[in-house]
């Protein structure tokens, strides 16, 4: 095993540099030199090597401190022990604190340098483990690019395969964050339509007239800059799948649009008067409770059925709390090596911070304090003080401001809960540990707003 770690010693005298070889290469290992900085860095470009050992002091306008910070450049996964005969406690400190491992000071000990080395080497080996493990506990609970081990979102993605090759709309309920275009992409990359367009929509980011137009194309002339014909989502989607997000948000007349399409399979762009045949399979999600709208008339109800045909709600993270670890490793996995930063585990104080946390934003908000962390991160491991951040926020969100009469706290209180809940009155009256009936008559007496 020692065969696989590579090492390289870095010295501008010959007989240290070939003694400190000769005896890592009688311990079993790779052993190549270098006789300058310069020398060392262009050599790390062309090879991976565990451990470097590297003299403080060398000729040639590279010194050891700044060959150090090149090859961790290079290669962040090294450990660099730093040599040197002139031992201070500056030097030292400024060597550990740029990133080495160890300071040892010549003569060295041949027993030391062995003890040292197989240190390092049996860390390396339990990293290595700890990442090939946490790959295949990866690869166990993916599910196309979805990461989970509970119960709920299992029989989701039992359900996913299902009906992936079915026509059926789908209608896709959770939170914001929760994953809903992902569920949607799963449903049309695991079906017959794999190999045909999937289209996404955000119904909540256009007007009325704009929407009306990317679903449908309008022809020249129809308006104002109109000046050519143009195809609209429906069209391009055309064999694939259409993915309608935040479908609660659509006006009365594209409710009636939208069910025209589905009913008829067929519609006219806006201005035309020919009509357009589509086979496109309709995936809807929504963060709202549209049953509930359907109660106030906000929603038309025939589209609720039609949408409604397969349904699915995913979870909140807060209920699934067990995926928080795989995730968070997952992004670090992922996140890392893209923001350049050498960041490859979370502590466990820190993992207890965000395992207490009931991440109202769910997947994405807790994506983006990962990122946060990592880009602020000055070691391999993101520890509680890189969420320091993010303990504040959480402590701002909640607090109540003193002088308060008690209508006002509870007031206050239901306020807060239905924002964190993003008006989901069955999680909020959890929360407030009351029943349904009680927080409506609160929200009733002071007229509140749902979300």
């Amino acid at each position: 095993m020692k065969a696989h770690w590579n090492i390289m010693v870095v010295d501008d005298e010959e007989v240290m540099r070939e003694s400190l070889a000769a005896w890592l290469r009688e311990d079993g290992y790779n052993v190549d030199t270098a006789i300058s900085g310069k020398d060392a860095i262009e050599k790390s470009r062309m090879k991976d090597y565990a451990i470097y050992f590297i003299d403080l002091k060398m000729p040639g306008g590279v010194d050891g401190i700044e060959t150090m910070m090149e090859i961790r450049r290079i290669q962040p996964e090294s450990s660099i022990i730093i040599v040197t005969a002139y031992a201070t406690v500056d030097t030292a400190i400024t060597a550990m604190k740029e990133g080495a491992q160890e300071y040892i000071v010549k003569p060295c000990n041949p027993e030391e340098i062995s003890l040292l080395v197989n240190r390092i080497i049996k860390i390396k080996n339990l990293q290595r483990e700890n990442t090939i493990l946490r790959k295949k506990l990866t690869r166990q609970y993916s599910f196309c690019d979805i990461i989970s081990k509970n119960s709920k979102m299992m029989e989701i993605f039992n359900l996913v395969k299902e009906v992936a090759s079915l026509r059926s709309t789908v209608l896709i309920q959770g939170e914001s964050g929760t994953g809903k275009e992902l569920i949607a992409r799963a449903i049309h990359y695991s079906g017959e339509r794999a190999d045909k367009p999937f289209i996404g929509v955000s119904c909540a980011a256009l007007t009325e007239t704009l929407l009306e137009t990317e679903l449908f194309g309008h022809e020249k002339g129809s308006f104002t800059g109109a000046s050519n014909q143009k195809k609209g989502k429906f069209e391009t989607a055309n064999g694939g799948t259409i993915f309608l997000d935040e479908i609660g948000d659509i006006s009365g007349k594209l409710q009636l649009n939208l069910l025209r399409v589905l009913q008829e399979k067929n519609f006219y762009r806006v201005g035309g008067t020919q009509q357009i045949d589509v086979d496109v399979r309709v995936i809807a999600a929504t963060n709202k409770n549209l049953s509930q709208a359907v109660r106030e008339g906000i929603f038309r109800d025939d589209l609720f059925y039609r949408l409604n045909v397969i349904n699915i709600q995913i979870p909140p993270l807060r209920d699934r709390r067990e995926d928080i670890p795989l995730l968070i490793h997952n992004f670090i996995e992922r996140l890392a090596p893209e923001l350049g930063r050498d960041v490859g585990d979370i502590s466990e104080g820190a993992l207890k911070i965000l395992l207490n946390y009931d991440w109202p934003g769910n997947v994405r908000e807790l994506e983006n304090a990962v990122e946060r962390a990592i880009v602020t991160c000055k070691t391999h491991t993101l520890t509680e003080e890189d969420f320091a951040f993010f303990n504040k926020q959480e402590q701002q969100e909640w607090a109540v401001p003193a002088n308060l009469t008690l209508d006002e706290i509870e007031n206050r209180a239901i306020i807060d809960t239905l924002h964190h809940t993003h008006g989901n009155i069955k999680e909020a009256a959890s929360r407030l540990g009351v029943d349904r009936s009680t927080l409506y008559d609160r929200i009733k007496k002071y007229n509140l707003p749902r979300n």
